[in-house]
């Protein structure tokens, strides 16, 4: 019934839901921090540091002598979602940074956008130069848009875990989601673009990826993940110079950054050399 009547009043006025819209994609909700994800977070060197207005939650992990590992979180995760990547990653013996991004895990809360996020990547690179990064779901969109805006930072090995391509479609599904009609959902795309100061359209992991400098990529997505679609990465997969995409079975969304046999995949990308590519 609800959604009947966001459908209702989103052709009667449009603006007023838009604005509806606006809050929910640029309010991300809490999910709760499961117990193997708290232990793991709890093992972490604990820092915050300033991010405009907000105070983020960075994490380190293992030998700062080593080699350094970035991890990006999606839209409405956290570092704890990587958990089991982090253990395993301190066992092959990496130094491994992540954080929660504005208005995530523990950071502070407040409403936050795509450009805002990708700022902070930008920040959190230029701070520690990692050579590897690793991102899942929607963390492939905020790092390869600050990966495009930054092109000097080169970074050697970096690991996609489904990921998505056009914003657009994250726009899309939310509106469907929430019964957005479609002339609410233009209006909403107007307040999108005068805020990032782009084109909705050109907001694509697929065009991001064109200019980046990262020597080689590795894209894991499930054939059958019911949130991000295998057509996306397969998009992303074709416009990124040094990537392969490497299509995962019965692991879905979430799933996948639990499963040994993925891990051992990204394992063995991160280890072999730019010569065995």
């Amino acid at each position: 019934m609800k959604k009947k009547i966001i459908a209702y009043g989103s052709r009667v006025f449009p603006e007023t839901m838009a604005f509806y819209a606006y809050k929910i994609l640029t309010n991300p909700q809490l999910k709760k921090i499961r117990l193997h994800e708290s232990h793991v977070l709890d093992k972490a060197e604990k820092q915050h540091i300033r991010f405009g207005r907000f105070d983020i939650q960075l994490y380190k992990w293992g030998n700062p002598a080593n080699e350094l590992i970035l991890l990006v979180h999606g839209w409405e995760g956290h570092s704890g979602n990587f958990a089991a990547i982090i253990t395993r990653l301190v066992h092959e013996g990496y130094y491994v940074l992540a954080f929660d991004g504005p208005s995530h895990g523990y950071s502070t809360k407040g409403q936050t956008n795509l450009l805002e996020f990708s700022d902070l990547i930008i920040q959190i690179i230029e701070t520690y130069s990692p050579k590897k990064i690793i991102s899942h779901s929607f963390g492939a969109v905020v790092t390869t848009y600050a990966l495009n805006r930054r092109q000097h930072l080169d970074i050697d090995k970096y690991v996609m875990i489904t990921t998505p391509d056009s914003f657009l479609e994250r726009i899309k599904y939310i509106s469907f989601q929430v019964g957005i009609a479609e002339k609410a959902q233009k209006a909403l795309i107007r307040k999108l673009e005068r805020e990032l100061k782009t084109k909705i359209q050109t907001i694509a992991v697929s065009e991001f990826v064109k200019n980046i400098s990262v020597k080689n990529v590795l894209i894991l997505h499930d054939r059958n993940d019911k949130i991000i679609p295998l057509k996306q990465a397969e998009l992303v997969n074709e416009n990124c110079k040094g990537s392969q995409l490497e299509i995962i079975e019965n692991t879905g969304h979430y799933k996948i950054l639990t499963e040994v046999f993925v891990m051992d995949k990204i394992v063995k990308f991160l280890k072999t050399s730019d010569n065995d590519q």
